[in-house]
Order: C-alpha cells, then sequence, then structure tokens
C-alpha cells in the first residue's frame, strides 16, 4: 500500500531525474522551435516586419519554460501537496479576472488573456497545472475518499468545475473539454466509482450541444469535420487545408521550410495547426516521429507513477502525464480531421509562452518525482 502525501521525509536521498523523459522533453521543445520559425516566418515578415519574430518569442519562452522546469526538478515534490489548496483559489481568482470587461485582453472573440503590451498569459493554461495538483493532493489525503461518491468525486468536481465554466466562459471550448477530461482520467486513475464517471462523461454530449445550440457559428464548428466540404470556405477551411498540408508531405515531406501552406493558406499554422505543416514538410515520416516521442513520454509518465513512493507522487506524476498526453492527442485529432476544432495547442512545440511554461513546469515537477523512485 501506497503512503500519503507526508509519509516519506523530504531529507531522503534524492537520485537522478528520468533521462528519458528529459531528452524527449528537449526533442520536443527543440523540434517546436524549429517548426515555430519555419511555420511562422512567412506571416511575420508580412505582418511583423520581422521574419524571426515568433523564432524569438518562442525562444524566449523556452528559455523561461527550461528555468522552470529545473527549479521544479530540484523542489521536492511533496511540497505541491501544501500548495495545492492556494494554487486553485488563485488560479479560480486569475479566471474570474480575465472575464472582467477592460482588463482581461480580448482576441478574436475570446478574452482570455491578462498582461499589458506584448507580454500576455492565460490564465487557463496555468490553471490546468493547479487541477492536477489539486487533484492529486485531495484524493491521496485519505485513501478511502475516492470511494466515496460525494466526497470522492463530486466535492473534487465541485472546484473543478468552476474552473472548467470559467474558461468556457471566456469563450475557450477545447481547453474546458481538455481540463475536464484530464480531471476525469485522474479520478478513474485514482480508482473512482466506473459506473459514477460513465455517467458523468455520458453527460458530457448534451451539455455541448445545449452550450452550442444557440450559436450557429459555434455549432457550424463542432459539426464541420463530419463534412468540411459541405462548407469549403467558411467552417471547413481550417480542416480543409490541414488535410491539405498533411496529404501533400507524402512520406518524407516537402522538406524543413519548404510548406506552400504556409502562406496563407492554413490558419493558426504555428499554433493550433503546427502539426499539419510538421506532415507538410517532413512527411509522414516526421508526424509518426512526434506521436511516438508522445507515446514514450506517456509511458515514462507512467512509469514514474507506478514507482512514485507515495500516492500523492503516484497521481501528480500520473496527472501531469495524463495532462500532456491528453493534450497532444487533442490537438492531432483536430488537425487530422477527427474531432471539432476545440483551439488547443500541441504541447511543447505549438508557438505560445502560456502554454510552453507551465507545461516545462509540470514535466519539471514530474522529473522531481522520478528523482525519488523507489523510496517507499
Amino acid at each position: 500500500m501506497r503512503r500519503g502525501a507526508g509519509a516519506c521525509s523530504m531529507s531522503e536521498h534524492k537520485g537522478l531525474p528520468d533521462l528519458m523523459i528529459f531528452i524527449i522533453t528537449l526533442a520536443l521543445l527543440s523540434l517546436g522551435i524549429v517548426m515555430v520559425f519555419s511555420a511562422s516566418s512567412v506571416t511575420a515578415y508580412h505582418e511583423q516586419g520581422d521574419a524571426y519574430y515568433y523564432l524569438k518569442r518562442q525562444s524566449l519562452w523556452a528559455v523561461i519554460g527550461l528555468v522552470a522546469l529545473v527549479i521544479c526538478m530540484n523542489i521536492d515534490y511533496r511540497l505541491w501537496a501544501k500548495l495545492a489548496g492556494p494554487l486553485i483559489v488563485v488560479s479560480i481568482i486569475a479566471l474570474t479576472v480575465v472575464l472582467v470587461p477592460g482588463v482581461g485582453i480580448t482576441i478574436s472573440g475570446s478574452r482570455r488573456w491578462l498582461g499589458v503590451g506584448p507580454v500576455r498569459v492565460q490564465p487557463s493554461e496555468f490553471a490546468k497545472l493547479s487541477v492536477v495538483i489539486f487533484l492529486a493532493a485531495y484524493l491521496s489525503a485519505s485513501p478511502d475518499r475516492v470511494k466515496s461518491v460525494v466526497r470522492g468525486i463530486f466535492v473534487p468536481l465541485i472546484l473543478v468545475g468552476i474552473c472548467v465554466l470559467l474558461v468556457l466562459r471566456e469563450p475557450d471550448l477545447g481547453t474546458s473539454i481538455g481540463m475536464a477530461a484530464v480531471a476525469w482520467l485522474m479520478l478513474l486513475t485514482a480508482g473512482g466509482s466506473p459506473g459514477w464517471l460513465g455517467g458523468l462523461a455520458a453527460m458530457t454530449a448534451p451539455v455541448i450541444y445545449l452550450y452550442a445550440r444557440h450559436d450557429p457559428v459555434r455549432m457550424r464548428r463542432l459539426t464541420s469535420f463530419l463534412d468540411p466540404w459541405a462548407d469549403p470556405l467558411d467552417s471547413g477551411f481550417h480542416i480543409i487545408q490541414s488535410l491539405l498540408a498533411l496529404g501533400s508531405g507524402g512520406l518524407v515531406g516537402t522538406g524543413l521550410g519548404l510548406s506552400r501552406q504556409k502562406f496563407y493558406y492554413l490558419p493558426e499554422q504555428h499554433t493550433d495547426f503546427i502539426f499539419a505543416i510538421i506532415g507538410e514538410e517532413l512527411g509522414f515520416l516526421g508526424a509518426a516521429t512526434v506521436v511516438f516521442l508522445y507515446a514514450l513520454l506517456a509511458w515514462r509518465g507512467f512509469r514514474a507513477s507506478l514507482n512514485a513512493p507515495d500516492s500523492f507522487g503516484s497521481l501528480l506524476a500520473a496527472g501531469i502525464t495524463i495532462m500532456v498526453a491528453v493534450q497532444a492527442a487533442m490537438n492531432i485529432a483536430v488537425v487530422t480531421g477527427s474531432m471539432p476544432i476545440t483551439g488547443i495547442t500541441l504541447p511543447l512545440i505549438s508557438s505560445g509562452g502560456s502554454s510552453l511554461v507551465p507545461m516545462l513546469a509540470g514535466v519539471g515537477i514530474l522529473l522531481n518525482i522520478t528523482r525519488h523512485a523507489g523510496q517507499r
């Protein structure tokens, strides 16, 4: 039986972190910087007068993220159990503040950002990691808590639900679905009732339908992936251009930097749809390598969960791994036309500091857990 979150002394000898997780993370991060430059150079030159604009920004965020990774890798992960409550409260406050007119920054009809001038952050990206930490701390505090439907499922989902609803209000359907999916999988991993959790999952579809039915644009966006060619110039445009990019890449791709879709054919080519540019320039082999790296990262993450010295570490490692895997799977599914467009980025690769920094911080926490492997 695993011990509680505070059962191990923080002064215990720590080993080396999981080198494979670290190498995979650096590989995805390096590929991301290269592909952000390749995908964004045309629009950056046209809109900013500097083809290296997004490369510079992404490189700066990568440095900040790596600093966060190193710091978190050297902070005993059990400290996060004590900070779980304050972190989720701060996240709720930030998600509330961003909705205040005149405070939150609105871009393309969504009020998701806080910041001044060119420096902007999305509280929802940091809230995802806070939700993982909170659930790991709450569920590991009492081994039998998760067996109770009220205390083990509904109580933690109240706070998580507040975060999800606030993100949905921005609106940001993709992040809210991703956050809810991570919470659901963490509850299942912790031993929550499959029946109750299955019932909650079954309620998702009608809730999303009710959310979208009063907005024709939103409804078309949710259903366009079923037949994007029915509306090729509007709701189906993104998916069609994404599939054209993937298809034109063939087996080995058109060559690095030689994408045609980045010339204002494929929208969001350096953020939400960067995987399509990877498929176009690096081909099926390049895209498959990226999928393989995510699968390998997930395997090592779940391995870290199994080898963690206590229940908090085990759930935290599983939650961080699930967070990365779910986001990667959702993004790739959108780009390949397998699910509706959700506006979610490809972790560690897509342009954007708000997504990159908390993701690297989460990997840092995961690496710290691996340093305690076997200490039971």
